[in-house]
């Protein structure tokens, strides 16, 4: 609720143009913001923008936007994965393939990113949650031998490395996301400041990584840049 009052569209716009001037050239959101998005290049903006998506209707109005790339919604995606409808997608996919539009898939789930390779699926890249957050009580009593209570999102140190094992395997660029376990790990600088060296460490040359900004209270943009240009730097 917070971060919907602070981020009106004029704040959006200002914190976007903030990005743009530290080097950050891409904003991955939701259709519904194709019209701001419009805005801001209007008023000079020179970023890119991604949409998730998952319903072909909101294609067409995303390309008059100028959007570049449409992934599958990646809640939908495991969803569809877990009960056995994965090859429901490439109709999606092609019909944003065939408005001109790059082609991508968003998973929480490694074996979403190998299945998919496997498939041999006429993708241009994968986003990739590092973090494994939606799975059930029975599947967190098989795994850890307990269940947290109350059951909720839960975020596990051995998550990340999974992930970055099936980026790193496939040819197509990945796009690694909640790298700070949807900001769990923004509490201290140096969390922080680990989790962007452990997933460029963990990432191919040709991946990228989307950061959720609430930039209140600190300059995030430019701290998130620092990072990714840092440790990019070091890697080569």
């Amino acid at each position: 609720k917070e971060m919907k009052q602070y981020y009106t569209p004029e704040q959006v716009l200002k914190t976007l143009r903030r990005c743009q001037e530290v080097g950050v050239n891409f904003w991955q959101s939701a259709g519904k913001n194709s019209e701001l998005y419009q805005q801001f290049v209007a008023e000079g903006g020179r970023m890119r923008y991604i949409s998730l998506g998952n319903d072909p209707k909101e294609i067409g109005p995303l390309v008059k936007a100028g959007c570049v790339a449409i992934a599958h919604h990646g809640e939908v995606t495991d969803r569809l994965f877990k009960t056995g409808q994965l090859d429901t997608i490439p109709d999606l996919l092609k019909a944003v393939r065939d408005a001109g539009l790059m082609v991508g898939v968003s998973t929480h789930m490694p074996a979403v990113v190998d299945a998919i390779a496997s498939k041999g699926w006429d993708v241009d890249f994968f986003m990739c949650c590092v973090y494994e957050r939606h799975r059930s009580a029975e599947e967190l009593q098989k795994l850890l031998g307990a269940v947290p209570i109350p059951v909720g999102e839960v975020y596990l140190q051995s998550d990340p490395p999974r992930m970055f094992k099936v980026m790193r395997q496939t040819k197509r660029p990945c796009l690694a996301f909640k790298i700070l376990a949807a900001g769990r790990l923004s509490a201290r600088r140096e969390w922080g400041e680990n989790a962007f060296k452990q997933t460029v460490a963990g990432s191919k040359p040709t991946d990228g990584v989307i950061v959720g900004i609430y930039d209140k209270f600190t300059d995030q943009p430019g701290e998130d840049a620092g990072f990714t240009k840092r440790f990019g730097a070091s890697a080569g």
